[in-house]
């Protein structure tokens, strides 16, 4: 199993505005902080604010923050808002043009299935706050200690920060 850029990107994303909590994040800086282009950041952030995961604060001192308390957005959560497919084999897709004769009876889709499962359950477990609080100087290492406060305002509905 592997997680897409923009899985391992969103949840970046979410630990970064985690970490700056109380305060509005920009989508400049925490592009700065990480290394990738803005224009990535904005096309993982449309998923993240329709989800309820960021809100979105437009305006000249506008910005992004969690749209749910840390600890109640998962790495599930995340992951089933960025992910396109968790088809581990051809039989788990759902076109049905799948030419094995064992398509309802094999044993290599059902423990594909219950690995799947078990990867969901173990990602239930952690939540974003748990991703930073696991790095006490995670303000430092994002250069979150240099930014000038700006403290947080009523969301907009749309992903303008």
């Amino acid at each position: 199993m592997r997680l897409t850029k923009q899985t391992n990107y969103a949840v970046r994303m979410l630990m970064y505005c985690a970490a700056n909590d109380g305060q509005l994040s920009r989508i400049p800086e925490i592009a700065k902080a990480y290394g990738v282009s803005e224009l990535f950041l904005f096309k993982i952030l449309q998923p993240l604010n329709k989800a309820g995961l960021i809100e979105t604060v437009r305006g000249r001192n506008g910005g992004v923050k969690l749209g749910r308390p840390a600890e109640k957005i998962s790495l599930f959560d995340v992951v089933k808002v960025t992910e396109d497919s968790f088809a581990m084999a051809e039989c788990f897709e759902d076109d049905g043009d799948v030419d094995c004769p064992l398509i309802d009876s094999c044993g290599l889709n059902s423990a594909l299935r219950k690995a799947l499962n078990a990867f969901f359950d173990v990602l239930s477990e952690y939540s974003i706050d748990d991703l930073v609080k696991a790095r006490p100087q995670i303000n430092f290492l994002l250069g979150l200690d240099e930014l000038q406060p700006r403290p947080v305002r009523a969301a907009a509905t749309s992903p303008a920060a």
